[in-house]
């Protein structure tokens, strides 16, 4: 009786160490099965990172955005801005306090021709909530280098994409070594405010 225990026991045992070592091996996808992850870019493909840095003085707001798309100075929409109490949290203002700083709004960029409709289509366009991880709406840009005999020669950009609001980090995969520096473009159309302008490389 005491045998067949102690075989039933190692029986037991050999039996779990052989299923740990199967999960184990499942669970490790370099050991059963090989990479078949492509690399997200060819050779050519030009890469941005960034371009969304806001300046410390706006406290998060894509104050150039705004301003552009208003047809205004930055630092006009800034002092504009300057008398308004922003909200704390991530509920937004009380529907008194949204009125006060509407007000405070359009008493300083009325003179210069902005409508409370425009203020509103704006201020939607480039508001998101706080926290990391958030983003004002944005596309993303995208472009090809033009390789001849092995050097770039130029560049087309495919989609010049919008909501930069600085100068986007360029790469082109296959020529790490190329700096690449790219012009933003700024207007009044969200389709085109913070699109990239035009791609040159640096010397």
């Amino acid at each position: 009786m005491k045998t067949r225990k102690v075989l039933t026991v190692l029986i037991a045992g050999i039996a779990i160490i052989a299923i740990a070592q199967a999960f184990r091996r499942r669970s490790d996808n370099s050991y059963r099965y090989p990479s078949t992850v492509s690399n997200q870019y060819e050779t050519g493909d030009v890469v941005f990172a960034g371009g969304f840095d806001t300046e410390e003085q706006d406290h998060g707001r894509p104050v150039r955005l705004i301003a552009s798309a208003l047809g205004l100075e930055s630092q006009v929409f800034r002092d504009a801005f300057s008398g308004v109490t922003p909200a704390r949290g991530m509920f937004g203002p009380t529907p008194s306090a949204a009125r006060d700083n509407k007000k405070v709004l359009m008493d300083a960029l009325g003179p210069y021709g902005i409508t409370n409709e425009r203020l509103d289509e704006v201020s939607n366009q480039y508001r998101y909530p706080p926290g990391p991880g958030y983003m004002w709406k944005h596309v993303p840009a995208s472009a090809t280098a033009i390789v001849t005999d092995g050097m770039i020669t130029g560049f087309k950009i495919i989609n010049a994409g919008s909501g930069y609001l600085t100068k986007p980090k360029v790469s082109v995969t296959g020529f790490e070594g190329v700096k690449v520096k790219a012009l933003v473009r700024f207007t009044q159309e969200f389709t085109t405010n913070g699109s990239i302008e035009s791609l040159t490389i640096e010397p």
